[in-house]
């Protein structure tokens, strides 16, 4: 029986006991770069993102202040550390800390897209029941944007 590595990522290291965590992946478009610094500023670029996600994190910063969490920062998306081959996005909020691991394997072509949140007082668990039925389609179209083969336009 071959033995299987153990899972790691830099959004576990900062927050190893998460309260929600999932991993998206998709299949890197040949020839696209491998560098994990460049994927995740590419995906989480608010002017890159599908439409209607970033129609949903406009709308989000009208809403929440209504629950009395503060409205999210320019810089809330920037990668604050890489290591090897992933790159970290950690933001520490009032009502929750999130960790985004963006991974590129290069000999597989996968890009793994790891998160970790950790919630905090009934604000956070208010927010995140909202938010986390959707996160996987997020992440997902995210991805999708960027890795699916783009059809020749008509």
């Amino acid at each position: 029986m071959t033995e299987l590595p153990c899972f790691r990522s830099l959004a576990l290291r900062e927050i190893p006991k998460p309260d929600f965590a999932d991993v998206c992946l998709a299949t890197l478009p040949e020839g696209s770069d491998t560098d994990p610094t460049l994927w995740a500023n590419r995906l989480f670029s608010l002017g890159s993102m599908p439409r209607w996600v970033a129609a949903a994190l406009m709308l989000r910063q009208v809403l929440v202040p209504l629950i009395g969490v503060p409205r999210a920062p320019g810089n809330t998306f920037a990668v604050t550390d890489q290591q090897g081959d992933e790159a970290l996005i950690y933001f520490q909020d009032k009502h929750l800390d999130f960790a985004v691991g963006v991974g590129v394997d290069s000999v597989s072509r996968i890009i793994r897209v790891t998160t970790a949140v950790e919630l905090k007082g009934w604000q956070g668990r208010l927010y995140f029941g909202v938010v986390r039925p959707l996160h996987p389609m997020v992440v997902n179209s995210m991805l999708k944007r960027h890795t699916s083969p783009r059809k020749p336009p008509k």
